[in-house]
């Protein structure tokens, strides 16, 4: 075969390998089947019936006793979340990957956050903790990018510790006169009775001063 005549059978073969395989590249149209089926799974967090109030980025950090510092507990997102018939408020706070609960308590009255010495980004407090399936008490220290988002995290547990302050107030104000007016209640159901049982002997007394007028002289 002559120099001139390979050029053209090779093009020739690469016309057939584009033609051929741009044919095997072509849809039929036939519909394959997967080999497994996957169903959707609705994946709960347990906060479905709760509205969130407050979600931040942030790094949280816990006090150890024992070693006498501060254990870092994850990096991710702190949210506060108020559930809807209760009305009861809890601070969670999840890490951003693993989703693993680092905190977990409820926002109490008596729930008090400060700034952390030295650094007006964070802030502690203390709290009844669950995040480990038990209650503990724990001392937190919470650290936000800005000291825009530390301010907003500290006066909204505020807020919400000053208002529930306040319904136990108002609460206890409604107890007190309530009880005082079943007092007053049970005052005058007894001075009811008294004076019923006051007609009723009256009454006794007439009767009998009557039957005795009515008792026919004896005889002489």
């Amino acid at each position: 075969m002559s120099s001139t005549e390979q050029p053209e059978h090779r093009k020739q073969e690469a016309e057939e390998e584009t033609t051929g395989g741009a044919a095997d590249d072509e849809d039929t149209g036939a519909e394959v089947a997967p080999i497994v089926k996957l169903q959707e799974v609705a994946v709960t967090t347990g906060e479905e019936d709760e509205t969130v109030l407050l979600d931040l980025k942030c790094k949280l950090y816990r006090f150890d006793k024992e070693g006498n510092q501060w254990k870092e507990r994850g990096v991710g997102t702190v949210k506060l979340l108020k559930h809807k018939e209760t009305e009861k408020v809890r601070l969670v706070m999840r890490q951003s990957k693993t989703l693993k609960i680092c905190a977990n308590h409820l926002v109490l009255a008596s729930t008090s956050v400060q700034e952390h010495t030295g650094n007006d980004k964070s802030c502690v407090w203390h709290a009844t903790d669950f995040s480990d399936g038990e209650l503990k008490e724990e001392l937190f220290c919470i650290r936000f990018a800005s000291v825009e988002n530390c301010k907003t995290f500290r006066e909204k547990i505020e807020e919400i510790a000053e208002s529930l302050e306040k319904k136990a107030e108002e609460s206890e104000e409604t107890k007190s006169a309530t009880d005082l007016l079943e007092k007053l209640n049970v005052g005058e159901s007894k001075d009811e009775e008294g004076t019923k049982e006051a007609a009723s002997a009256s009454a006794e007394v007439e009767k009998d001063d009557s039957a005795q007028q009515e008792k026919p002289e004896s005889d002489k």
